[in-house]
């Protein structure tokens, strides 16, 4: 079947039609033809005023598959992704038992030659993510891992940390790590501010971000490695990156969408949907992580999808999980950020950066081209409600929510899912 997509901006640094209006043809899972032509087709999307890019990527996506099934398993975890805009997924190993055998590895690759949303397992750097024993990181390698970490869970034994650095510069990998001082935000529950004060909650400084990132990055400069700093929510952490990248040190970090977005006022009611972690930051902050978003001192965004189920949100705040779903949402976020980033610059950090992360190869937007493209409509207003949430878990404070930007199409392995 042939599938025109009729007049989209095209989005791909890489592409020599990059920031043009084209007509895009694809069949058989190839870009055919690329041009003004009206090509005939079986299935024609009118895509003027909307954004074709390649392939939405996620680093750091939360699946509960296996042990949690019930919060979110790879089926429901697939379609979100795709409706969200999403075709590659680089999964945490926060499940149960964690990813870190070659098994785990071959269950979650073994169909991607043939899946819509390909998973790509980040493997645990710990055995049960416990932080005491390292896996076997060069066999996780030689199965398909080229990333490791202990996804929610950050590395504080620092020999561990360091071993794990040494290791993977064998093989080029990445090691992956959320920096947190597990004690200074020991029964921590919001951003320590004047609000956690005002709500008698015990909060989580800043701080304790930046204590463990620089003690990260002093690791990798040492071992001479690939360190990945992820969801950071502190400017001054952006700062002792943005010195190390100036000293020749092999360090990338991320930020969760709605982290730029999102500040701790919002938990003034006490919604354990804004409860996560790292917590929501005062604006101020947020600011400085949007200067660092358009300054290109972050690499890359993720949508920080963490299934909770009712259980476990539903309850006092003091006893609520931490995380939000936001897989099918993050395309609102991206619109809201638009206003200060060029929109180039945003789909690259949801594109090419975090799939280069990954030593993921993203096709290129030219004919004869594999397909794997997004299709983005900026300008479309719709409600995130039960009926089109696909994920198992309802953790979002847009649940039920007018929001403005959507992805209404992704293309990839010969497969496709649109909503336009």
């Amino acid at each position: 079947m042939k599938t025109l997509i009729q007049s989209p901006l095209i989005l791909d640094k890489r592409s020599s039609f990059h920031k043009k209006k084209k007509n895009v043809l694809i069949q058989g899972g190839k870009i055919i033809e690329i041009g003004d032509k009206n090509y005939s087709a079986d299935k024609v999307i009118n895509a003027e005023g909307m954004i074709l890019s390649p392939g939405w990527f996620d680093v750091g996506t939360v699946s509960g598959e296996p042990g949690f099934e019930h919060k979110e398993d790879t089926d429901s975890l697939s379609k979100a992704a795709a409706a969200g805009g999403f075709t590659q997924l680089a999964v945490f190993p926060n499940t149960n038992p964690p990813i870190q055998t070659k098994s785990d590895i071959t269950h979650l690759t073994r169909k991607n030659d043939s899946r819509l949303v390909q998973l790509y397992p980040i493997a645990s750097v710990t055995r049960d993510n416990k932080g005491t024993d390292l896996t076997e990181m060069l066999d996780l390698h030689d199965a398909g891992a080229n990333a490791f970490s202990d996804g929610l869970k950050s590395i504080t034994n620092t020999d561990i940390f360091l071993k794990a650095l040494q290791y993977i510069r064998n093989f080029n990998g990445v090691l992956i790590d959320h920096a947190q001082d597990q004690w200074l935000d020991l029964f921590g529950q919001i951003n320590e501010s004047p609000v956690s004060a005002s709500l008698g909650l015990k909060g989580m400084p800043k701080l304790s971000e930046e204590v463990a990132a620089s003690r990260n990055i002093k690791l990798l400069m040492y071992s001479e490695s690939r360190l990945h700093l992820s969801r950071v929510s502190s400017p001054k952490v952006l700062d002792l990156i943005r010195t190390a990248k100036k000293k020749g040190a092999n360090i990338t970090c991320d930020v969760t969408a709605f982290q730029t977005l999102l500040s701790d006022s919002l938990l003034a009611d006490f919604d354990t949907n804004y409860k996560v972690n790292p917590p929501l930051r005062e604006k101020a902050d947020n600011d400085l992580l949007i200067k660092g978003l358009k300054e290109g001192w972050i690499d890359v965004i993720c949508s920080g999808h963490t299934p909770q189920d009712e259980e476990s949100k539903v309850v006092e705040f003091d006893h609520a999980e931490f995380g939000i779903i936001n897989l099918q949402t993050v395309a609102s976020q991206l619109v809201s950020l638009s206003e200060w980033i060029a929109w180039e610059d945003l789909l690259e950090k949801v594109t090419t950066n975090p799939a280069g992360l990954l030593g993921v190869e993203l096709p290129v937007i030219e004919p004869d081209a594999k397909v794997n493209l997004t299709l983005l409509n900026p300008n479309l207003e719709w409600t995130f409600d039960e009926k089109s949430n696909f994920s198992k878990s309802k953790n979002s404070p847009w649940l039920g929510k007018k929001l403005t930007g959507k992805a209404v199409a992704v293309f990839n392995n010969n497969k496709q899912w649109i909503d336009v």
